[in-house]
């Protein structure tokens, strides 16, 4: 008998897969999967063949040259996980607009729009007077070309101005949000779903330090996985009602996630802010339980054998 196929998408940057989803392969084949890694964009790899697509390490799907081909590739896929309708609007931030609509706190945002010719003294004027704050594009991947800013600091100001101005004039929306203390005190909270389930969640310590500049790299995190609250888990599925309305209204259907990641942060006032919805690349956090691979890989033999 033929075993079902699954290729895990990943990028140049990772041919192999990233660290934590190699395990992925091999328990795969535990559940009699023919497990295959595939670079999106390699010419050579013939996608009709591909079985049941997992995106994975794609990181460098929001690069200027490549995001206009990430899209076009995940519409060529008959079987895609997460589906082709929902990378497209999970790849521009824009989205969190539309979930604060539907009733989710986000931190208070504005917008720079490279469709308004903005100059340096109208960006400069957008800033924040006080604090720190944070610049970043709104089409990115772990954390490419963000990076944290000192208001009151001239050199600082300086640098942020310059970055918001490059990506505007690249064609990037850019967003501009003032830097929450509370992550510096307790760090980002995610919460990973596989097939609508919420399988762990993890503390993750704070990547955007003083005078961190901004940056093409994807940033390292540094996770720690623990129980969620009873608030979180319920913060969660307020997230979630919320995403699948969205999903709609994209779709004109709702669409089962594979896989979901919700980041938030303490909001200081015993609520919680949405950072980001993460459905295309996500950092899963395989190795932070003991059951968060296997999970995966269930979720996966579900949709392969449904």
């Amino acid at each position: 008998m033929t075993k079902p196929i699954v290729t895990l998408a990943t990028s140049a940057d990772f041919p192999n897969l990233d660290e934590d989803d190699r395990g992925l392969p091999d328990a795969l084949r535990e559940r009699g999967i023919e497990p295959r890694v595939a670079i999106w964009d390699d010419p050579a790899v013939n996608w009709d063949d591909a079985g049941v697509v997992v995106m994975r390490s794609v990181r460098d799907y929001a690069t200027k040259d490549k995001y206009a081909a990430f899209l076009e590739w995940a519409r060529s896929l008959s079987r895609v996980a997460n589906h082709s309708d929902v990378v497209t609007w999970n790849s521009d931030k824009h989205y969190l607009g539309r979930l604060a609509d539907l009733g989710v706190p986000m931190i208070p945002t504005t917008w720079l729009e490279p469709t308004a010719g903005l100059s340096k003294h109208q960006v400069h004027t957008r800033f924040p007077a006080q604090g720190d704050f944070v610049v970043k594009p709104a089409i990115s991947s772990g954390g490419r070309g963000t990076g944290r800013y000192t208001s009151t600091h001239a050199g600082s100001r300086s640098q942020a101005i310059n970055d918001a101005m490059h990506h505007l004039r690249h064609g990037r929306s850019v967003m501009v949000q003032r830097y929450l203390q509370e992550v510096d005190r307790g760090g980002e909270i995610s919460l990973v779903y596989f097939n609508g389930i919420l399988s762990h969640a993890v503390d993750k310590a704070p990547m955007l330090h003083p005078r961190f500049r901004s940056t093409d790299e994807v940033h390292e995190e540094i996770v720690t996985a623990r129980e969620p609250s009873e608030q979180e888990w319920l913060w969660g599925e307020r997230v979630r009602k919320a995403i699948h309305g969205l999903i709609k209204e994209h779709a004109g259907r709702d669409i089962q996630l594979l896989f979901n990641r919700v980041d938030m942060v303490g909001d200081g006032r015993g609520g919680f802010y949405l950072m980001e919805v993460s459905l295309i690349d996500a950092g899963l956090y395989l190795g932070s339980t003991p059951d968060a691979l296997d999970n995966f890989a269930d979720a996966i033999a579900q949709r392969v054998f449904w």
